[in-house]
């Protein structure tokens, strides 16, 4: 870590030592218990507070069970204490994690919570104190009172301007024009890349250059959507899997398991919108889902929206056992009203889901051309 700190430095690049230690422990340690919470833009702070918290746990634990029989060790024990509060980053608490964390150490090590408690607080400031990059803005506070002790020198030196020159306020006013229009175009720019964005994909400015670093590392071209605003389909949809581009799959992605893994979520989360998620598994076959299809009377009970969406999402899978309940016959009268509504939004897959769906097909037809060993060109 501190050679490759050097290089980044020497590179033009400069991170710390410390902070590369926190990304490996969030990558280590925190990535496979809260996916859903770091890809969901969960802020750096908190990831340092968890990454203090784990390694301070660590050490009281280490220090306490030390020559003592337990059933459960260090790193299982977190990884199923901090799964538990993998949700949206707006409802994540680290205080949450550390009580319940040091609620059940102290259960397994027969200790005093209290005592416990104290021993996690004062590891972690000793661990703050030692890994704390040193205070470098403190320099610059002494320059911030010096600026304003120079403008009050500027209004004295500008009358004398003025009073000779009076032919120059008429100069600037051609100026004005032309500082308009590329205000009147940034501002045609942003409105037309609002209008691509169907639910914003949530992210953050350190997300980012995490994955700009990583793409630069493996020689790949990270896709950019205001760039790509205008080329390919560009569209942008938040859910757990969120959507910058329909066509663009990741090096990471393209294979079969990670594939089925994100045509399964957004088949569910497709259902989702008839309230009818619950009737799709994920499987190692086909695509990677099975619609659970109802016995006839329940299918018949289900509103038209859900039955048909219900229908589309078992043609797609391409499961070869027969639909109960569901009759695919109808598909093809349904199948217009389910994607474009006859102008009712109440009966239609919604902007978000049809994007949802443009990516499970894209994905899906990747799936099957790796799996019969076809290069697709379009790849």
């Amino acid at each position: 870590q501190s050679e490759l700190a050097r290089r980044l430095t020497a590179d033009g690049y400069p991170v710390p030592q410390s902070h590369i230690s926190r990304m490996n422990d969030a990558v280590r340690y925190l990535l496979p218990a809260i996916p859903t919470l770091l890809y969901g833009g969960l802020g750096r702070h908190q990831v340092d507070r968890l990454a203090v918290l784990r390694k301070a746990c660590e050490r009281t634990w280490e220090r306490r069970a030390l020559g003592r029989p337990l059933t459960v060790d260090f790193a299982s024990l977190f990884q199923d204490v901090l799964s538990q509060f993998d949700t949206q980053p707006e409802g994540f608490s680290p205080q949450r994690v550390q009580d319940e964390l040091v609620g059940q150490m102290a259960e397994l090590l027969e200790a005093d919570y209290d005592t416990l408690a104290l021993e996690v607080d004062d590891s972690e400031s000793r661990q703050r104190a030692l890994t704390s990059e040193p205070a470098a803005p403190n320099p610059a506070t002494p320059v911030a009172p010096a600026a304003p002790a120079i403008t009050p020198q500027l209004p004295p030196a500008a009358p004398t301007p003025r009073d000779t020159s009076p032919v120059a306020p008429p100069a600037e006013t051609p100026s004005a024009p032309p500082a308009a229009a590329p205000n009147a175009r940034d501002g045609q720019r942003d409105e037309r890349l609002q209008g691509h964005i169907v639910t914003p994909a949530p992210t953050t400015e350190r997300l980012q250059s995490i994955q700009r670093m990583v793409a630069d590392q493996l020689g790949d071209k990270l896709p950019d959507f205001e760039a790509d605003a205008l080329r390919a389909i560009p569209v942008q949809v938040g859910g757990l899997f969120p959507i910058s581009d329909v066509w663009y799959i990741e090096p990471g992605l393209d294979v079969p398991d990670r594939l089925r893994v994100h045509i399964a979520q957004f088949a569910r989360e497709i259902a989702g919108e008839a309230a009818v998620g619950d009737h799709i598994e994920a499987s190692d076959g086909g695509i990677g889902f099975v619609c659970v299809t109802p016995a006839v009377g329940q299918a018949k009970a289900l509103p038209a929206f859900a039955r048909a969406m219900l229908t589309l999402l078992h043609a797609l899978s391409t499961a070869p056992a027969p639909a109960t309940g569901l009759d695919s016959a109808r598909l093809a009268d349904d199948l217009g009203p389910l994607l474009h509504g006859h102008g009712g939004l109440v009966t239609r897959l919604s902007d978000a889901g049809l994007v949802k769906l443009f990516r499970l097909l894209r994905l899906a037809r990747r799936l099957l051309d790796l799996e019969a060993g076809v290069a697709s060109q379009d790849s």
